[in-house]
């Protein structure tokens, strides 16, 4: 039977892009969404809100799209797959880690100002959807850059 992994967001990065390449200078991003759900307390009926963050990767020049132009605070549409990471910490503990695989991107929000772009030393130019050309279906064996949150 066939079977689908998708997830969509619509979300804020909790910090600045990381930004790194591989020894074949293939850049990777890793960035943190935050999304928020609001809802309404049962009993008391006041207002609740319960916030998610997400691991979100990308690649090649989706990733320096994402390395260029987004900051903390940003608000970004993802599309990508769930993956589950597993490797051993330095006790030798299984760890797991859920990250989101991203295949489309699209930045919301203003386009960056003149004056933004001064300060970067470039002319912004914004791409408004972005599609990962991925080709491997793996972040890779090493262990995480940040520790699961």
């Amino acid at each position: 039977m066939p079977s689908l992994n998708k997830v969509t967001l619509i979300g804020h990065l909790g910090a600045d892009p990381e930004v790194r390449y591989t020894q074949n200078r293939e850049a990777i991003a890793t960035i943190r969404i935050a999304t928020t759900e609001i809802s309404k307390d049962k009993s008391s009926g006041e207002r609740k809100e319960t916030t998610e963050w997400h691991r979100v990767i990308f690649f090649n020049r989706t990733a320096e799209v994402v390395g260029e132009y987004l900051r903390k605070g940003s608000p970004i549409y993802v599309e990508g797959r769930i993956q589950t990471r597993k490797w051993q910490d330095s006790a030798g503990q299984d760890r797991y880690m859920v990250e989101i695989i991203a295949s489309e991107m699209q930045m919301l929000g203003a386009r960056p100002s003149a004056k933004d772009a001064k300060a970067s030393g470039s002319v912004p130019r914004r791409a408004d959807t972005v599609s990962s050309d991925q080709a491997s279906s793996s972040v890779g064996d090493e262990a995480p850059a940040m520790e699961p949150f």
